[in-house]
């Protein structure tokens, strides 16, 4: 037997093992013969590449990390469905379907709480794989929704059409990546829908094919492709068709059947090893559905019955308080363990003290919770009934954290610290502080900065500018160079100006926009030190939230000891003012993408403004230019479909000089 007959038999060979065990749950050899088979399959592709397809079971391993998720268009709308939350609900959507088609039928399908996609086939083969996006447009996910064994890459004819259906993370398979994630200290997934969602947009396809995601299909976009006349006959064509289908699915004449059959699933769905959180119903016949059409939004003939919220009663032991990265305040209620929904739930979310207050929740209280969506666990109330000596819940007064004094808004709801050197607040206001939209200091991400505070070395973000060469040295993983280019990056970081300055103080409601509006009109942070909320108001696009919240902040006490620490340092605390040298550019509004070669963005940017012209980051119908360098990605590619006038650097350039 030649090499390219082997590869041949192999890759058959497994295709069929991959479609009797991830599709009819039938394994016909044990999970070691097919490992070796497959292993046997990748050194003989990697020996012999001239004869791998790009549909052979190698690729469910993954391929190359990409750059980037590329927007595609739906061959039609992915349209989002009405949803039902009662009986009553279902038997008013029953009679406006009889109305139009007295004898409906209606098929039942488990409402899989997954990731939607779109499958697109050409002449059997599987050509692209997109997110639901917004329902027109979404991200080209092929090579990541490649690695689901239960996808088919190659069908038994050759259609061409879009299949949707619904990604999952089985339950056993999330369990599994979430002690993964324990024992490598990473942040733990909330639910098994995040986590299918996550794995799907990642760039690196070996990542998503190691979280053992599945599918169910549903529905096709084109019904000439399919010799069905009903939705219960297409989903046994795409049975036959080598598809995954959902077999927990009825036809019932009557929406009383129906209305049982989402009782039964209410009580049963914590028995299926996948999460569901409805039923969805469809009229079967399409000529019905043709019938009833559609309305902008959704079809007239679907509808999804959502499951009621389980709600059940546990006593609420404590309240703990935890301090965010911009200081809020928030309670959490500490529970007697108890079963919620499928899962143990031992905390639940009270959001804020004024929710305690106006549900008058006490410690000791017997309450009720409740997951919000299926997700979330929340108190909804106390038994006042069983209450005893309980008292209630005083606000806190001081940081949890830090001990400071707390502060509150007028106009907030929450509870804030915010004291610059409080320790729950300290890693996060760094790593912000230091990010690519305030100070851009590179080579100091998450791991570096509680490297740093871990060794003692930074209290608050001044201490930033202290760090010496022999600190740095000392630290694991911190060699010459990266200690040298940190340092560096942190000493340029000082020229950023006020309104990168602004943005790293994390202030709330100051985003990067509004930061550089504030800094445009007041020059200098001596300046802004100086002014009442009456003068910040009478800014452009400054309110009254903004106006007291960076009033507020800059005349905290800890918050004027900070800049005046940064400012001896060496910090920039003013922004410099482009001077209108033509009006090349009057009323022009531009994006800036990609990498250029003879000057950096900001450069670019202070030079059209110099024109008369505006900077904007993303590309819209009020887009003029587009100055694109190199590598240039999403942002070409909208401005393409929007006729946006598209420059390169060198035509820029030459404009710039006309």
């Amino acid at each position: 037997m030649s090499m390219e007959e082997r590869i041949k038999e192999l890759q058959k060979s497994l295709t069929e093992h991959n479609y009797n065990y991830h599709v009819l749950d039938k394994p016909t050899i044990p999970d070691s013969e097919y490992d070796g088979l497959l292993h046997e399959l990748i050194d003989l592709e990697n020996e012999f590449p001239q004869f791998k397809t790009d549909d052979s079971p190698t690729v469910r391993v993954g391929g190359d990390v990409l750059e980037g998720f590329v927007k595609v268009t739906h061959d039609t709308p992915m349209l989002s469905l009405s949803n039902a939350f009662n009986a009553e609900d279902l038997r008013a959507f029953d009679k406006r379907v009889r109305d139009v088609y007295p004898e409906a039928s209606y098929m039942c399908e488990l409402k899989i709480d997954g990731l939607a996609v779109s499958l697109k086939y050409e002449n059997g083969r599987f050509i692209q794989g997109a997110t639901r996006g917004d329902g027109r447009v979404g991200e080209n996910i092929t090579e990541n929704l490649k690695t689901i064994k239960s996808i088919p890459l190659r069908v038994n004819r050759t259609v061409s059409f879009e299949v949707r259906g619904e990604v999952y993370m089985p339950k056993s398979s999330f369990v599994k990546l979430n002690e993964q994630r324990v024992a490598s200290a990473q942040q733990l997934f909330q639910n098994p829908r995040n986590a299918a969602a996550g794995s799907l947009r990642q760039l690196d396809p070996k990542l998503a094919a190691s979280r053992n995601l599945s599918i169910f299909t549903y529905s096709v976009n084109d019904l000439t492709e399919l010799d069905a006349e009903s939705q219960s006959a297409a989903l046994d064509e795409l049975d036959a068709l080598g598809f995954r289908t959902n077999k927990e699915r009825r036809v019932f004449e009557s929406i009383e059947d129906v209305i049982d059959w989402t009782a039964h699933w209410t009580e049963q769905r914590s028995e299926l090893p996948y999460e569901i959180d409805g039923i969805v119903i469809k009229v079967n016949n399409f000529d019905a559905q043709e019938a009833l059409g559609f309305t902008a939004r959704s079809p007239r003939w679907a509808i999804a019955y959502k499951f009621p919220a389980e709600e059940v009663v546990t006593e609420l032991l404590d309240i703990e308080l935890t301090v965010g990265r911009t200081g809020v305040i928030t309670p959490t209620a500490i529970l007697t363990p108890v079963k919620v929904a499928g899962t143990t739930v031992s905390r639940a979310s009270l959001h804020n003290q004024e929710l305690i207050e106006a549900k008058d929740i006490r410690i000791g209280d017997k309450v009720v919770i409740r997951k919000a969506g299926d997700i979330i666990p929340e108190v909804i109330k106390p038994l006042v009934d069983e209450r005893t000596d309980q008292v209630p819940y005083a606000a806190p007064t001081k940081c949890p954290s830090c001990d400071h004094d707390v502060v509150k808004l007028e106009e907030e709801v929450a509870i804030r610290c915010i004291n610059p050197s409080c320790p729950a607040q300290l890693v996060e206001g760094i790593i912000y502080y230091a990010s690519r939209t305030a100070m851009n200091i590179e080579g100091l991400g998450e791991k570096q900065v509680a490297q740093l505070y871990e060794a003692g070395l930074v209290k608050d973000i001044s201490d930033l500018y202290q760090l010496k060469f022999e600190d740095l040295i000392e630290l694991e993983r911190f060699g010459i160079k990266k200690a040298e280019n940190l340092l560096n990056s942190i000493e340029a970081s000082k020229e950023q100006g006020l309104q990168k300055l602004l943005v790293g103080l994390g202030i709330r409601f100051l985003g990067s926009k509004v930061s550089e509006i504030i800094a445009s009109e007041f020059k200098t942070m001596e300046r802004l030190l100086q002014v009442t909320p009456e003068e910040l108001m009478n800014v452009p696009e400054v309110g009254e939230k903004i106006a007291n919240s960076l009033y507020t902040y800059l005349n905290h006490e800890d918050i004027q000891k900070l800049i005046e620490k940064l400012d001896q340092y060496g910090v920039k605390m003013s922004e410099d003012v482009v001077e209108q040298t033509s009006n090349s550019f009057d009323g022009l509004t531009f994006v800036l993408t990609g990498k250029m070669e003879e000057m950096t963005r900001n450069e670019a940017k202070a030079k059209i403004e110099a024109a008369g012209g505006k900077v904007t980051g993303s590309v819209s119908k009020n887009t003029d230019v587009l100055v694109a360098g190199e590598e240039a990605g999403s942002k070409l590619t909208k401005a393409q479909s929007l006729d946006v006038t598209i420059w390169n650097e060198q035509e820029f350039i030459k404009k710039l000089e006309q």
